[in-house]
């Protein structure tokens, strides 16, 4: 069995078992057992009602946190001409076409956190996708990632734009910030992440919709949240 380290288990008895705080109760203890020396992520994961074998149970989308992310992205994006000048002027870090694509594929070239293409790039970067997928980050028009308005999604990007995807289990996961956030900007982002499923539930599904909500910061514990965020 692992050992956890003191301060972990400080942190984990702090935490009531089986019980399910309320939203502000739950954001006030994840700051307070957060174990990192660093300004550890806040994240929140959804356990949802869904036969992800069914494709539009298959969730997948992006959202804009009202307060950020506390994470500054590096943004790639593959495009020409206008698209290319316009994804400067918005504040990408890197803007090519087969250039680019190049440096990856010959360079095994990763420094950045996001990249964005306008869809007559997509042919190009077909050859890529083996590489990119697994590392999450091949665009996708779900994520709003493949685009004309490159200038929108830059800035989304670098205003705290987190993209979400249920796994095999029909779970999602999303960061909703950092420790070192107020409880009120985490809060906001938590309502903001948790509305944003509510949105999206796919009308096929029976039943409730969503089984439980916990948040975690980066090397603490889990804690349960009421779900009441449509109320």
């Amino acid at each position: 069995m692992k050992r956890r380290s003191k301060k972990y288990r400080d942190a984990f008895s702090k935490v009531e078992k089986n019980k399910v705080y309320s939203k502000e109760e739950a954001i006030k203890l994840v700051k307070e057992t957060s174990t990192s020396t660093f300004d550890g992520s806040i994240e929140v994961a959804i356990r949802l009602n869904l036969d992800t074998k069914k494709a539009d149970q298959q969730l997948r989308g992006a959202i804009v946190l009202p307060k950020g992310t506390g994470k500054t992205k590096k943004v790639l994006v593959i495009a020409r001409g206008p698209k290319a000048a316009e994804a400067r002027d918005a504040g990408a870090d890197y803007v090519g076409d087969a250039d680019m694509l190049e440096k990856i594929e010959k360079e095994n070239w990763f420094d950045f956190d996001t990249m964005i293409a306008t869809p007559d790039m997509m042919p190009l970067l077909g050859k890529l996708g083996k590489v990119l997928g697994p590392k999450g980050l091949m665009p996708n028009p779900k994520t709003g990632t493949v685009t004309m308005d490159v200038q929108k999604a830059v800035e989304e990007v670098k205003a705290g734009r987190v993209e979400y995807r249920t796994d095999s289990f029909g779970n999602v996961h999303g960061i909703i910030g950092k420790a070192s956030f107020s409880e009120e900007d985490l809060l906001a982002n938590l309502n903001a992440f948790v509305e944003q499923i509510l949105k999206i539930r796919p009308t096929s599904v029976k039943g409730d919709y969503v089984k439980n909500i916990s948040i975690s910061s980066t090397m603490g514990p889990g804690i349960k949240v009421e779900n009441n965020f449509d109320k």
